[in-house]
This record gives C-alpha cells, sequence and structure tokens, in this order.
C-alpha cells in the first residue's frame, strides 16, 4: 500500500503518521522532543522516529515511504531542506533534509514551517477548507500566520510571510525577542496573556485558560487583561486584513480555546475597525493539534505530484 511518512516536530513532543493516497491515517504515534538532551539529540530523535515509522510501514504494508514530509517550528529555508533557526529547539543551519533522505534511503523529503503546514492543512480540509484565500493565525506561545492561497500557502520571496506576530501595535512598547518593542505576539499571544494575568492576579501559576475562565465568570481584572489583549490583536489582525484580504479568518492555538469567550469581543473588536475592508468570516481553527501532522501528510504527496519538469501539478486533494 503506498503511503508517505509525515511529522511534526514540537517544542516538547512530536506527533506523526503514516498517511495512504487518499488521506486516510494508517498509524499514528507520538513521541517525546526531548529538548532537553540539547540540540544534536534532538535531531537524532527526529532521525530515528523518521526511521521506525519507514521500518513500521514496510512491516505493515510491504514497501516503504514513498517520501516524508517533516515540518519544525522557527525558521525554515523549505527550498534548500534548512532548519535555520528554532531558540525552543537550540539547532542552527540543521540541513534536515539531507540528513532525513541519507536515513531513509533516499526517498523525497518536504520540510516544512510548523504555522504554514498547519495553515496548509486547515485550508484543505479544516475550517478554510473550499476559500479561495484565507489568513490562519494560531495564538500560542507566540503568534503567527499563514497566508492561504488556493490550496497553498504562500511563504514569501525569503520564507517569512505570515509573521503577523512581529506587526508592531504598541511603539515603543514591550521588548521583543526580534529586536523590536511592541510586537503583537508581546501583548495577544497565550503566553503574554498568561504573563499578564499571572501578574494581575499575583498567583505565579495563573495562565490564559485561568484567566479565560476568570472572565466567565465576570472578575474585572480578568476583563482587563483579555480585552487588552483583544484590542492589541484587533489592531493587528486589521492590518492584516487590509494587506491581504482573505475571505476566511482562521484562528487556533490555545487562545482560541476559549471559543466564544475569544471569539465574540475579538469579531466585535475587528468590526469597530474596519472602514473601506470587507470584513472576512472569522472562524475557529477546527484541526487542533494534529493540523501540523496532516499538514506534513500533504507536503509529501505534493512533492511526489510534479510533471516530467518537477513542477508542482494540481494540490492533493484528501476526502473526509
Amino acid at each position: 500500500m503506498k503511503h508517505v511518512i509525515a511529522l511534526d516536530v514540537g517544542g516538547t513532543g512530536m506527533k506523526a503518521a503514516l498517511v495512504g493516497t487518499d488521506g486516510t491515517l494508517l498509524h499514528e504515534a507520538r513521541r517525546p522532543t526531548g529538548r532537553e538532551r540539547g540540540p544534536e539529540a534532538v535531531v537524532e530523535s527526529i532521525l530515528a522516529f523518521a526511521a521506525d515509522l519507514r521500518a513500521h510501514g514496510e512491516a505493515q504494508f510491504g514497501e516503504s515511504a514513498s517520501a516524508a514530509g517533516v515540518v519544525v517550528p522557527g525558521s525554515v529555508d523549505a527550498a534548500n531542506g534548512i532548519a535555520v533557526y528554532a531558540a525552543n529547539l537550540g539547532w542552527r543551519d540543521v540541513p534536515m533534509r539531507a540528513l532525513l533522505g541519507e536515513r531513509l534511503g533516499g526517498i523525497p523529503i518536504a520540510l516544512g514551517h510548523d504555522v504554514r503546514t498547519g495553515g496548509l492543512a486547515e485550508g484543505r480540509i479544516g475550517a478554510g477548507r473550499g476559500a479561495d484565500r484565507f489568513l490562519f493565525v494560531p495564538l500560542g506561545t507566540g503568534i503567527a500566520g499563514a497566508i492561504g492561497i488556493d490550496g497553498t500557502i504562500e511563504p514569501g520571496a525569503h520564507g517569512w510571510a505570515g509573521e503577523i506576530g512581529h506587526i508592531v501595535v504598541r511603539p515603543g512598547g514591550v521588548a521583543c525577542g526580534c529586536g523590536q518593542r511592541g510586537c503583537l505576539e508581546r501583548y495577544a499571544s497565550a503566553s503574554a496573556v498568561s504573563l499578564a494575568w499571572a501578574e494581575a492576579s499575583g498567583d505565579p501559576d495563573a495562565d490564559a485558560a485561568d484567566c479565560a475562565k476568570a472572565v466567565e465568570s465576570g472578575d474585572p481584572e480578568a476583563l482587563t487583561v483579555w480585552h487588552a489583549a483583544i484590542d492589541a490583536l484587533a489592531d493587528g489582525l486589521v492590518t492584516a486584513l487590509t494587506l491581504l484580504d482573505p475571505r476566511i479568518l482562521i484562528v487556533g492555538g490555545g487562545l482560541a480555546e476559549a471559543g466564544e469567550t475569544l471569539f465574540v469581543p475579538l469579531r466585535a473588536a475587528i468590526a469597530e475597525r474596519v472602514t473601506f475592508q470587507t470584513l472576512p468570516t472569522i472562524v475557529p481553527a477546527v484541526l487542533g493539534d494534529t493540523a501540523g501532522c496532516l499538514g506534513a501528510g500533504f507536503l509529501a504527496w505534493d512533492l511526489l505530484a510534479t510533471d516530467a519538469l518537477g513542477n508542482p501539478t494540481t494540490p492533493t486533494e484528501v476526502t473526509d
């Protein structure tokens, strides 16, 4: 049975699958990333996991995987297969595609950025299915975005398209790791809300989920923290909407787990700011933490869907 390897590498865990031609998940597995062991050990864990997946496919289906799609966090040079930098994993300039190709017997390898690849899955089989233009924005430890155009994700000329977490929404504000001040992710990510609520509540262990619960109970301090984050988020998103004009805005990540506690005031805040722009449909992501792994499968199958000149043909379609 033809299949591909799909592997999503996160800061704390790795999610993987063997994916059939129709998108069926034939086998699923998870392992810890083990970042506490250092970047070289993490890379070896990725290679070993991929090799084990290949061996499982050979034993189960009688043939090796046709290709592999692997997605990683941080800066990614997808064209050259380089994992450029990941602060949470500590690596720099890892030739991931070459290393995986060697470990997996020379099969084609697609390397992708975690958020863009998650957006690819949300666009094809998730909340953006059928939309010609969408913007996927997960609100997690940081904030990034994936710009969807006709079933593909726009990487930009240099691989940086969609980094809306570094739109400056509060000039001269809180310092960001990128070197700027006042970046969106310093005010509206799940980690930013967690920090603000821990300080406001006096509980160092409090997080964004706790803040959302306090908002639902009407706590005035929680409401202040929550709406400050939503105001910053709306400012950043309206800038993105003005530039990109998406048909659908898909919001995911940990903060989106608050459901309508987030979406009701966010939709209102964006609507208040829109003047000449067309307001997109604003919806929650639906694939959760499986998006990256599903997207990795798409990357692998898309890599195989090329013509004789190596040009991409129609993107892989998956049925439910």
